[in-house]
């Protein structure tokens, strides 16, 4: 496998792997210790990730550039996960009103602009030295404070009982299993994210980001590092 010879590229990260991994497989790759992303993906998205080779391509990944991001998510009305999206134990809801389009937009545009968010409990965020996602295998009750976040944009694509497809623009730091989450418990109906790609990274797109397959080799629990 041949990669651009500069120091930041854009790779695309498929369902399955963690950030981690793919950093993995890229030193394994390239034989390079200091590699970075600007901006992680869970194991269940898929999507862009911005990554940095060596000491020059690790420092710009602060660039202002990465902070703008565009994700395609598709969230499941009616029921709530534990973890806000497919991947911990979801509980149906009792709806007795089934939310019509005008209110769903409604809704969604509540969510538009700089916004408080609070992030799940299962995330990277760290509590006291200790990652939140941790804590939370542990049956820590986290109560994590609410964030400042921008949301940019929001574009209802489709809405089919009980599935919502929308398009988001973020600045840094937004989850969007939290604006999953917020978006069902303002309808009333409850809500996780069951489908996220991330779409764009800056100017990077999913068509420059697809040009590099990564061919991930049989996973090695040692070099696995914890879900983000």
């Amino acid at each position: 496998m041949t990669l651009p010879d500069k120091p930041i590229i854009a790779v695309w990260k498929p369902k399955g792997p963690t950030s981690f991994r793919v950093i993995h497989e890229l030193r394994k790759i390239t034989g390079i210790t200091k590699i970075g992303h600007a901006g992680t993906l869970d194991p269940l998205a898929e999507g862009i990730l911005i990554i940095g080779l060596g000491r020059e391509g690790t420092r710009q990944l602060n660039d202002p550039a990465f902070k703008e991001k565009e994700y395609e998510a598709t969230v499941k009305l009616g029921e709530t996960s534990a973890t806000d999206d497919g991947e911990g134990p979801t509980e149906k809801q009792e709806v007795k009103d089934i939310p019509d389009i005008s209110k769903v937009e409604q809704v969604i545009k509540k969510y538009i602009g700089q916004i408080n968010q609070i992030p799940p409990p299962y995330s990277a965020l760290k509590v006291k030295g200790k990652t939140a996602y941790a804590l939370a295998r542990k049956g820590k009750v986290l109560n994590l404070p609410a964030r400042p976040v921008e949301i940019k944009n929001i574009e209802l694509q489709d809405y089919t009982w009980p599935f919502l497809k929308i398009k988001v623009v973020t600045g840094p730091g937004v989850y969007i299993r939290s604006l999953a989450r917020d978006i069902g418990r303002e309808l009333g109906t409850g809500g996780y994210l069951t489908k996220l790609i991330r779409t764009r990274v800056g100017t990077y797109t999913r068509r420059e980001a697809e040009e590099i397959v990564i061919p991930f080799t049989a996973k090695n629990k040692k070099e696995e590092a914890p879900q983000e």
